[in-house]
């Protein structure tokens, strides 16, 4: 999504009651950010802040959890952050689409640096990335491409996407595997870390606009579904798919973060919700936003903790993960 389909469709859906009832003590914070930046997708950092893309500004931001407060740095002219990770140096790594390139921040100097794409994918439309466990990054672009970039070398590999334009959320897997989900497609696709070849792996329910991805410790790849409101897994190692409609009218998952308990979390545009799934329940708990169109579009974590950005409030959220006592 650039920046102004993202910003049209900011505000283009209604709060909807959810159906479920939040269930358990989960403690939800708020933290507010400035009105009007665009928040989109976020990364906690081991040390405790949380960086952030703001693609309605350009800009990249550091939120400290503990005060509130958050700083940020100009990503360059014309900039349209979408996906931020961090790598194995510490530093957020960032898909930029407004400049067609992959940007590095320094986190002590906040020095930024570009990894552009060559010319002939001018309009690659930059989603998100991720490190595969040799240090490689992988990175999405909706426009029909994926491709890699070897930090070190600063070599960058640009491939076509088997079928077409989708390319959107990646996924790591704990043994390394890289996955990706194409939303236009409506597929998953597993990424052959030689070669760089793309093997697509299409789920059971046909035209289900698989959005994003996130594996689970045991290697399964789970895919929140944005046109069939279902969130799927699919395990590699048998070839097994299993899915299940999340809760309310007509839902539309966006984002999917797997914790580390293996509990799956979600964000449900029509319930303007985030919603947990736990697969050995099969149960859902829905976390109503309190402010409408909160429209979450990523979520990341560490232990005891879901972060997410509110990109309609301009609002980082987090939740506290496991159940207090």
């Amino acid at each position: 999504m650039n920046r102004r389909q993202f910003l049209a469709s900011s505000a283009a859906l209604l709060a909807v009651r959810p159906v479920l009832a939040q269930e358990g003590p989960f403690r939800t914070r708020y933290f507010p950010i400035s009105p009007g930046i665009g928040l989109h997708d976020l990364a906690p950092a081991a040390e405790g802040t949380v960086w952030f893309t703001a693609q309605g500004k350009g800009k990249l931001g550091r939120l400290d959890p503990r005060d509130g407060s958050f700083k940020s740095v100009d990503l360059g002219q014309g900039a349209a952050p979408h996906g931020v990770t961090i790598g194995p140096d510490g530093a957020p790594w960032i898909t930029e689409g407004g400049q067609n390139a992959i940007a590095r921040v320094d986190p002590i100097d906040l020095k930024v640096t570009l990894f552009r794409l060559p010319e002939k994918f001018a309009s690659a439309n930059l989603n998100t990335g991720v490190f595969d466990k040799g240090g490689t990054y992988w990175f999405t672009g909706q426009s029909g491409y994926y491709g890699r970039l070897k930090p070190k070398s600063g070599e960058m590999d640009v491939f076509k996407a088997p079928k077409g334009v989708g390319p959107y959320g990646i996924t790591v897997t704990p043994k390394g595997d890289v996955w990706y989900a194409s939303l236009a497609g409506s597929h998953i696709a597993r990424l052959d870390l030689a070669t760089g070849q793309a093997s697509v792996v299409e789920p059971p329910t046909p035209a289900q606009g698989a959005r994003r991805v996130w594996s689970d410790s045991k290697g399964r790849i789970w895919v929140s579904e944005w046109n069939s409101g279902h969130v799927s897994v699919h395990d590699p190692a048998d070839g097994s798919w299993k899915t299940w409609k999340l809760p309310g009218e007509r839902p539309r998952a966006y984002a999917v973060f797997v914790d580390d308990k293996d509990k799956v979390w979600l964000t449900d545009f029509s319930a303007n919700a985030i919603v947990r799934f736990d697969p050995a329940t099969e149960r859902f708990n829905v976390f109503a936003s309190d402010k409408p169109n909160a429209n979450v579009r990523q979520l990341d974590g560490r232990p005891g903790e879901l972060w997410g950005c509110e990109s309609g409030t301009d609002r980082i959220v987090m939740i506290q993960t496991v159940a207090s006592g």
